[in-house]
């Protein structure tokens, strides 16, 4: 018998959120997957037994006001609403909330999760921020749809692939020099011509953009800290953690 899932096997994010806005993300323990998903595999669409993924699920319900609004997640700007009732899991990459209880949820393995909320504690919001939905607005979105004065709101920056592991090709950082010229500090070149991605740095630039000023977290890395993290670029095939935002 596995031991229970507690808070302890979940990191709890560092920053100055009002007392209500509640938050956390799983980490790989606390779970009952077996390799290459141990333990606390929450993605059901990764190769895992679903019976697996229900009783890691069923175990982050004990920790949550109410069951997560999961994602179909498509690497998309789609801002699913978390206080509506949904049969199935909206095809979006982002949600928002303002009903006391309704859990708005991502899941990564190197992407990177942004947590939001307002300095009232009114609105929260979760995004999956990709490169390929960084660069493509996915945090401007989430914003947006939380319909708050940016100068509000802070923002805190999850575990992700940190900016020694995550190489791409000159293709990726055209595409965002090209959308924003300061863009270019967040990339260091490297032989081959590719080049190390910085995509904290990347998130901090759109957000401070935007007027989100303050913004924490970000001292991560999902490939190095194997025993901590799932990292599909280290892995391949390999678990999803959740990171979760909710107003209590």
């Amino acid at each position: 018998m596995s031991k229970p899932f507690t808070k302890a096997d979940c990191l709890i994010p560092d920053w100055p959120a009002p007392d209500r806005v509640k938050a956390l993300v799983t980490t790989r323990h606390g779970g009952v997957s077996n390799p290459p998903f141990q333990s606390m595999n929450l993605g059901d669409h990764v190769g895992d037994l679903p019976n697996t993924v229900l009783e890691n699920r069923l175990r982050l319900r004990t920790l949550l006001p109410s069951d997560p609004c999961w994602l179909q997640q498509v690497h998309g700007t789609t801002v699913a609403h978390a206080d509506m009732e949904h049969t199935q899991p909206p095809t979006a990459d982002a949600s928002v909330a303002r009903q006391a209880g309704s859990v708005c949820v991502v899941m990564t393995a190197d992407c990177l999760p942004v947590l939001l909320c307002d300095q009232a504690g009114t609105v929260v919001g979760a995004a999956h921020a990709g490169w390929r939905g960084l660069l493509n607005g996915v945090i401007e979105a989430t914003v947006t749809a939380m319909q708050a004065h940016p100068e509000t709101l802070m923002a805190w920056l999850g575990p992700a692939i940190g900016p020694d592991a995550f190489e791409v090709g000159s293709e990726v950082q055209a595409a965002f020099v090209q959308s924003d010229p300061n863009a270019a500090v967040a990339f260091a070149a490297i032989p081959d011509d590719k080049y190390l991605a910085d995509i904290y740095q990347l998130a901090k630039i759109r957000l401070n953009r935007l007027g989100v000023q303050h913004v924490y977290g970000g001292d991560f890395c999902t490939v190095v800290e194997r025993d901590r993290f799932f990292s599909y670029r280290r892995n391949g095939q390999t678990g999803r953690m959740a990171s979760l935002v909710w107003l209590a």
